[in-house]
């Protein structure tokens, strides 16, 4: 059975509302032959992202960065995930990306260097982006719902085959 993993970082209610819309798209019930494992991610592990077929992140922008839980799930599974760096330590480009991950991010005033951070480590990992990145600004609205219920059913499509 093909698995994915949900990893995600949801302080507010208006991230828990993104996180529990993807977390029901993924679970469709048109999705067969999927197991998918949630994880918040302080407490997400290397070996869940060595089990998974692919992934979905959801995190806030705090400070035009990622949150802080979410770069620790990255700090902790990078190198045993298959992370590549470079000479001088920075993350260099994965080989070629086959995985399919899915990211959305909320924030009240800006959410681009949190893509952005999100997007350089994982560019350096063997998954390549599935879909487009879904960005809400402000308070979360029920088309911003059904647009996070849309990209949990998108992965959890690709990752059924």
């Amino acid at each position: 059975m093909a698995r994915l993993l949900i990893v995600h970082h949801s302080p507010t209610p208006g991230v828990r509302a993104l996180t529990d819309a993807v977390v029901a798209g993924a679970n469709d019930e048109e999705i067969e032959g999927v197991e998918v494992v949630v994880r918040q991610a302080l407490e997400a592990t290397a070996d869940d992202v060595l089990a998974a077929d692919g992934y979905l992140l959801g995190t806030t922008a705090n400070f035009g960065y990622m949150s802080g839980a979410l770069k620790h799930f990255f700090d902790t599974i990078f190198l045993q995930a298959g992370g590549a760096l470079t000479d001088d330590g920075s993350a260099a480009g994965g080989d070629g990306g086959r995985a399919p991950y899915g990211l959305w991010v909320h924030g009240r005033y800006d959410t681009t260097g949190a893509v952005r951070s999100v997007q350089s480590i994982v560019g350096a990992l063997s998954w390549r982006q599935a879909a487009p990145v879904l960005e809400v600004l402000g308070d979360v609205g029920d088309d911003d719902t059904a647009a996070a219920r849309e990209l949990g059913a998108t992965i959890a499509a690709l990752v059924m085959g």
